[in-house]
């Protein structure tokens, strides 16, 4: 399905660059909203964001879309996404926003959008959005008298401080534990610190100073190195650190190890497998998680189902097979029994119950309890483009073949386009390092000469 707008998860591009423009935030306003006017009720939609300077410009052309088209506007600010899924069902609102770009760059910007039910969209409503968005909205403004309203909820950090608080087990506290967090100057920078605090840790923020240009800059999942060094210099027991909008989950262990969304899940799945609390026996993950993960869980009784990459992906596979959890290696971990999208710190708050519930006579470390298995050499490379479509030229498709039987049954090549960023990810895995290092070499030499045309 070409798609002009949406790619894996929402609308995303640079700040004031097509499309993260207010013209397109105004379409999207409108098409969106019209989507969702179904009856002759109130139609509502609760809009977050992150704290990204471009938040300023597109919050208010998105809102003025959706006034424009009769629907009433609830800003609730910055607060991180799973919270404006959460909020979407608990307000009875016909649709939520997000506007962010997640882990990526202050200069990017994007729409993420949930349902009625608090998912995210599925290709097919999200494909009917994009045919609205260019078909006279015009044509479709509500009457003066039927305008909608735009109004600010109070206290929204304090809901969803509650909501997450009461993921974390009865009868746990964190006392005792120190706990680094690193919010990525994002959205969860008010709230991440105060759950954990109010569950009794001693806490260590950083990355919670936001000035509009600093989300992710040197912090965050993506740039752990000042974490880690924190998480030593200080002592902690763990460090966590979340993405610009806190769907995202990676962690250190006390020594400044990291420990990524394949050993989250088999933690998690684990705990939940021995309580009987593993709906399903099984875990939903997708194609990039580590071999090892399978072969580990598949141990312990559990099966793991593969997906096609994109948390959105992992949680329609979830919701039609009754499965209760899921996730990607980047750190998106789904917990379907409190959460209908990836939620960061409630991942995070599972991790720690199993830290504290594993203590004894003397608590076991992190790097015991999060170390579940010894994950295949994996090698991930991604490169920037500027030509659309240069992975499946002929020069490409010839070197994936020839790297994959290289590899044969000892490991696997992977080659995708990303679907938030002009980039093409190539992932190898195997036994042999050096081999997998030369296949992604061999691939990325293909497709940086296809797209120089030599």
């Amino acid at each position: 399905m070409s798609r002009k707008y949406f790619g894996t998860d929402g609308i995303r591009g640079t700040a004031n660059s097509e499309p993260m423009t207010a013209e397109v935030a105004l379409k999207v306003g409108m098409a969106s909203g019209l989507q969702f006017i179904t009856g002759d009720h109130r139609h509502r939609v609760v809009i977050g964001k992150d704290t990204r300077l471009s938040g300023y410009m597109l919050e208010p052309a998105l809102t003025a879309g959706f006034v424009s088209v009769g629907m009433d506007v609830i800003l609730v600010g910055p607060v991180p996404t799973p919270a404006i899924a959460m909020l979407t069902r608990s307000l009875r609102a016909d649709l939520g926003v997000v506007l962010s770009a997640s882990h990526n760059p202050y200069h990017d910007n994007g729409f993420k959008f949930f349902g009625p039910d608090g998912y995210k969209l599925s290709d097919e409503v999200e494909a009917a959005v994009e045919a609205r968005m260019d078909c006279g909205l015009e044509k479709l403004y509500a009457k003066p008298r039927d305008l909608g309203r735009a109004r600010r909820l109070d206290d929204v950090v304090g809901r969803y401080t509650e909501f997450v608080k009461r993921t974390f087990p009865r009868g746990l506290s964190l006392d005792g534990l120190k706990v680094v967090v690193d919010c990525a100057n994002g959205a969860a920078y008010r709230v991440a610190p105060e759950v954990l605090w109010e569950l009794g840790a001693e806490v260590i923020p950083i990355g919670v100073e936001p000035d509009g240009f600093n989300i992710n800059k040197g912090c965050g999942s993506t740039e752990t190195a000042y974490m880690r060094e924190q998480v030593v210099i200080h002592g902690a027991d763990i460090g966590l650190a979340l993405d610009g909008d806190a769907d995202r989950l990676i962690i250190s262990d006390e020594s400044g190890k990291l420990i990524d969304g394949d050993q989250i899940m088999a933690v998690i799945a684990e705990r939940w497998a021995n309580a009987g609390e593993l709906v399903g026996n099984g875990v939903v993950a997708t194609v990039m998680s580590n071999l090892r993960l399978e072969q580990h869980l598949a141990e312990k009784g559990v099966n793991l189902i593969r997906t096609q990459v994109g948390d959105r992906y992992v949680v329609e596979r979830m919701r039609a097979e009754g499965y209760n959890l899921g996730g990607e290696q980047s750190g998106h971990i789904v917990l379907g029994d409190y959460s209908t999208t990836g939620d960061g710190l409630i991942a995070a708050l599972q991790v720690l119950a199993a830290i504290v519930e594993g203590k004894g006579n003397g608590r076991v470390p992190a790097s015991v309890v999060c170390k579940r298995f010894e994950p295949l050499p994996q090698l991930l490379k991604n490169i920037r483009i500027n030509i659309e479509g240069v992975e499946d030229s002929n020069r490409v498709k010839e070197a994936v073949a020839e790297g994959k039987a290289r590899l044969g049954n000892e490991g696997r090549l992977l080659i995708r386009k990303s679907g938030t960023e002009p980039v093409v990810r190539v992932m190898a895995e195997g036994t042999d390092e050096g081999l997998i290092s030369s296949v992604v070499g061999d691939v990325t030499a293909a497709i940086e000469q296809s797209e120089a045309g030599i």
